[in-house]
């Protein structure tokens, strides 16, 4: 069940990421597809939000690869695979972060690659579009059925 919001601003993103944040379960994986400035680390501030992590705590981790947050209610792993390219993510030991005692957020989910990919087959896909202005269009795709109940229970106005 896919489901198609757009936001006006970036306030409502961060408030879709906080409905998100509210609703996520230790072990799920959210992957972000969208170019540069579309918004992916904007939702993510709303994602800690709703686990109880104060959003100014998330940056971009475009150079440091990995955040780790644990002032919330389960732990926040923030992942960026920008910088990635030809590199598998086995090597880098990302493996520790996904299906555990938090959330692994996934920033350029497109680059995922190599056996690791293969095994995150269940996750909630979410990708930004420009809608002009300030405007985005984000795409929740649910890949599991955790992640179908996940996009039913959000609430999301649409």
């Amino acid at each position: 069940m896919q489901r198609i919001i757009p936001t006006s601003s970036a306030e409502e993103t961060q408030r879709l990421g906080q409905q998100i944040g509210r609703c996520v379960t230790a072990g799920m994986v959210i992957g972000l597809c969208g170019d540069l400035g579309a918004g992916k680390t904007c939702l993510v501030k709303g994602i800690a939000t709703g686990l109880g992590i104060a959003a100014e705590e998330v940056v971009s981790p475009t150079f440091t690869l990995v955040t780790e947050h644990y002032r919330g209610r389960i732990p926040l792993y923030h992942l960026d695979l920008y910088r990635l390219e030809g590199v598998t993510l086995e090597e880098l030991g990302f493996e520790e972060y996904l299906f555990g005692r938090g959330v692994a957020v996934i920033e350029w989910f497109q680059f995922l690659t190599g056996d690791l990919g293969d095994l995150i087959d269940e996750h909630l896909l979410v990708a930004f579009e420009y809608g002009g202005k300030d405007n985005r269009i984000l795409t929740l795709t649910p890949n599991g059925e955790q992640y179908e109940r996940l996009v039913a229970h959000v609430p999301i106005r649409e």
